[in-house]
């Protein structure tokens, strides 16, 4: 075990982990931060997707020790009283049918939307292609994303 430093959701916290520990497991086991689900375990079907650096990373292939130093977002620090875009959208357009698989689609859209600010039905699906949603909401999803886009565009701010 090593005692490693990483700053999640703009909070420095020391852990006490195998550095080959998957970031997965030191954010919903040592750390209480459920939001990010485990779905595969091999970096397929982005049910684990947060933050590092700002970039969309699967934490249950990322070591912990790439993460030590680094900015980790989970979707807990998306935004407060999830008032980002997208969240506002997934409720109003009720996107989730089980939810499972929504943290990792909204973490996934955010880095989507920081880049495109106005994506296309195929930038959407291009950037979201990681990202499995068993129950099929993608319709939903990519309706979402764009709602949340547009609201980007007028000003609302997470």
């Amino acid at each position: 075990m090593d005692s490693l430093t990483i700053t999640i959701n703009g909070k420095q916290q020391q852990v006490n982990a195998d550095p080959n520990m998957p970031l997965l497991w030191v954010i919903r086991d040592l750390l209480g931060l459920t939001g990010t689900k485990f779905g595969c375990g091999v970096a397929q079907c982005g049910a684990c997707t947060v933050h590092l650096n700002g970039e969309a990373v699967r934490s249950c292939v990322t070591k912990v020790s790439r993460a030590a130093g680094q900015q980790i977002t989970t979707i807990e620090g998306l935004s407060k009283g999830n008032g980002h875009p997208l969240q506002i959208a997934w409720a109003q357009l009720d996107v989730p049918q089980c939810g499972y698989c929504q943290s990792g689609q909204l973490m996934s859209a955010a880095v989507l939307l920081r880049e495109n600010t106005n994506p296309t039905d195929q930038d959407i699906d291009d950037a979201m292609s990681g990202n499995i949603c068993r129950c099929g909401t993608y319709p939903r999803i990519r309706a979402a994303i764009h709602k949340a886009a547009q609201m980007q565009r007028e000003g609302v701010k997470s």
